[in-house]
């Protein structure tokens, strides 16, 4: 079954929101897959689990609580914002392979721009290197890092983070998404311990040297994700 892919471009998180969850409460095992590719205006969203002391000091930027997994993120103009409405179980595949399929087509993305994306161990998303964006080389074996007797964490020395990950699966049924960072302003993400991690650094794609457009990005993206989350 095709992929049905619509760029939304500029849209009110709440309403797209609202969309997402009538379109997956009335799937029917005929419905097709579907992909909105957007952007939100300057916003933070707080996750299921999201802790009111991750967010710093949001100033006058609307915080919106909503039903994904994770913690507290920022979205804002210059971002690509990708949606997969997928069935799982017609796809024939579980919540974790779908997570690695996303972050595949942000990884396979990013390389179309000679930029090596990173997968880092109990952190969903995808690093950069902050100091060698565009170098092959694979992280040492270091996802997670042990202070004393506390559960380790994972660890992100060097890293930039370039894309968020945040879903809910209903029904077997994928919406949320992956919001993959064009050329935006940063500054937002210092008031907030970006997906919980104090002092983690976010970067997107202008701060490390790609000059591109937010047309550009989602049609890559948009065709990635159509080709990864294929059944």
């Amino acid at each position: 079954m095709t992929l049905d892919i619509r760029v939304l471009g500029p849209v009110d998180y709440a309403a797209t929101v609202q969309a997402m969850q009538d379109y997956t409460a009335s799937r029917s095992p005929d419905t097709p897959d579907a992909l909105w590719i957007c952007e939100h205006p300057t916003l933070y969203t707080q996750g299921l689990a999201g802790k009111a002391d991750h967010l710093l000091n949001p100033g006058n930027i609307p915080v919106v609580a909503t039903n994904r997994g994770g913690q507290v993120t920022f979205h804002g103009p210059g971002q690509v914002v990708a949606y997969p409405l997928i069935d799982l179980q017609r796809a024939g595949y579980y919540v974790k392979e779908y997570v690695y399929r996303v972050e595949e087509a942000v990884i396979r993305t990013l390389a179309h721009f000679g930029i090596t994306g990173h997968r880092v161990g109990g952190a969903p998303g995808i690093y950069v290197r902050l100091d060698d964006p565009h170098g092959h080389a694979l992280l040492p074996q270091r996802p997670q890092r042990r202070i004393g007797t506390s559960p380790p964490v994972p660890d992100f020395e060097g890293l930039g983070k370039i894309a968020a990950l945040g879903i809910k699966v209903s029904r077997h049924c994928t919406y949320h998404g992956v919001a993959l960072n064009v050329a935006m302003d940063l500054e937002p993400y210092s008031r907030i311990n970006p997906c919980g991690y104090a002092g983690l650094r976010t970067v997107d794609l202008s701060t490390i040297g790609v000059h591109t457009t937010w047309d550009e990005v989602a049609q890559l993206l948009g065709q990635q994700l159509s080709t990864r989350l294929s059944p």
